[in-house]
């Protein structure tokens, strides 16, 4: 059982996950996050295209929004970064291994908590795009996913990239979640699955410019 100080600690730690992240959203407005994995390569193709629709939606003076890591996430900070005409923001958790703050970030924070890293990750994000990655990137995804089936969490959309990577999960939720009734057809339509990079831009470009 916590003490009565050692539960006044969480909670101070819990409060200022959420309010000191919230100054790096300060005076912005425009914003996109991107999800993958860490450990994938700067050299592999799915970094390259993580940067390069970073890099040109940032031109256009959308933030990008990351988890402040390394693989997807750095390639994603790099391309905000080099653009120079967006933020590029970086919310970093601290754990024991993998995850340390990429050089590119024009500004960031750093959680104590996944869970209030998790919604700050989109709370003031339009779209998410989701690149190929493993258990935390699932776990990102899903919590998007239900966040909105349950309308926690309007006005955003997910674009699932590389088809062949997700058609498992796809085929999985079709043939076990839809099947038994747990979940119905017009919650398959959450997400987009897609490998036209250009089309994610284009779309994503849309939501900002619907005044």
């Amino acid at each position: 059982m916590t003490t009565c100080s050692e539960e006044i600690i969480e909670k101070n730690k819990i409060a200022n996950d959420f309010n000191n992240s919230e100054d790096v959203y300060k005076g912005i407005k425009n914003c996109v996050t991107f999800f993958g994995s860490a450990r994938i390569e700067q050299n592999s193709t799915n970094c390259k295209k993580a940067e390069e629709l970073a890099y040109n939606l940032a031109k256009q003076g959308i933030n990008i929004v990351t988890g402040g890591g390394g693989g997807i996430m750095e390639a994603a900070n790099k391309g905000a970064y080099n653009a120079k005409n967006a933020q590029s923001i970086g919310l970093n958790i601290i754990i024991p291994t993998e995850q340390k703050l990429n050089p590119y970030t024009t500004r960031n924070h750093t959680f104590n908590y996944f869970f209030s890293r998790k919604f700050m990750l989109v709370r003031h994000s339009s779209a998410c795009v989701v690149f190929p990655g493993g258990y935390g990137t699932l776990d990102e995804l899903f919590e998007i996913i239900i966040l909105i089936q349950t309308k926690k969490l309007k006005n955003i959309k997910i674009y699932l990239y590389d088809t062949s990577f997700w058609n498992d999960l796809i085929v999985f939720l079709k043939k076990s979640l839809l099947k038994e009734k747990m979940i119905n057809e017009k919650e398959l339509e959450i997400f987009t699955l897609t490998d036209d990079l250009e089309f994610v831009e284009k779309d994503i470009l849309k939501l900002f410019n619907q005044d």
